[in-house]
């Protein structure tokens, strides 16, 4: 979904960043995840998992997210075999958001992949899909920016803010995050 001219729609004074069929879908996604799915025991995952697919996500198998995570619209989001998305994750997805297989995004992480141009007066939204790899780990309140590729069995720390792409295998800490050294799997 493209993003209205935000020239014309004005957002800045009130105006909508988005079609109302756009918003019309995340007012009843929000309220299904709400009545159906937030506050679900953890071990429905399955359950969860047929919610978000019924609203357009693409869900491999065995894949879990926590009924406490805020997905802002499910047909935005790809989630890899096994991946898990943890408790009070928000994934911010107005751009495309894809999590690879075997990866964990910890509790209360936040992926946000959209942002605005800052060189127009109007603030025009731009969406920037974000790629987390296989086998990557997102750690507790960590922040992934928009347009950022965390190429596979990368990490993120703790409380870590991430605004560059991270190569494969590269362990990344801090405000901006900064590679610390490689990961060492067998």
């Amino acid at each position: 979904m493209t993003p209205l001219d935000a020239s014309v729609t004005r957002p800045l004074e009130g105006g909508a960043s988005f079609p109302l069929r756009n918003r019309l879908r995340r007012v009843i996604w929000g309220i299904t995840w709400l009545i159906l799915a937030r506050f679900t025991p953890p071990q429905m995952h399955v359950w969860r998992a047929a919610i978000l697919r019924m609203f357009g996500a693409r869900i491999g198998a065995g894949a879990r997210v926590h009924g406490s995570a805020q997905i802002w619209l499910p047909a935005y989001l790809e989630l890899g075999a096994n991946a898990l998305i943890g408790p009070g994750v928000r994934l911010y997805n107005q751009g495309r958001i894809t999590v690879g297989a075997r990866s964990v995004i910890s509790q209360r992480a936040h992926l946000c992949a959209s942002t605005h141009a800052l060189d127009d007066p109007d603030f025009q939204l731009v969406l920037r899909p974000i790629i987390i790899g296989s086998e990557c780990w997102v750690a507790a309140e960590a922040f992934v920016g928009p347009g950022v590729t965390m190429h596979d069995r990368s990490v993120l720390a703790a409380r870590a803010a991430l605004f560059e792409d991270a190569e494969s295998a590269g362990v990344y800490r801090g405000n901006p995050a900064v590679k610390v050294k490689a990961r060492k799997l067998p």
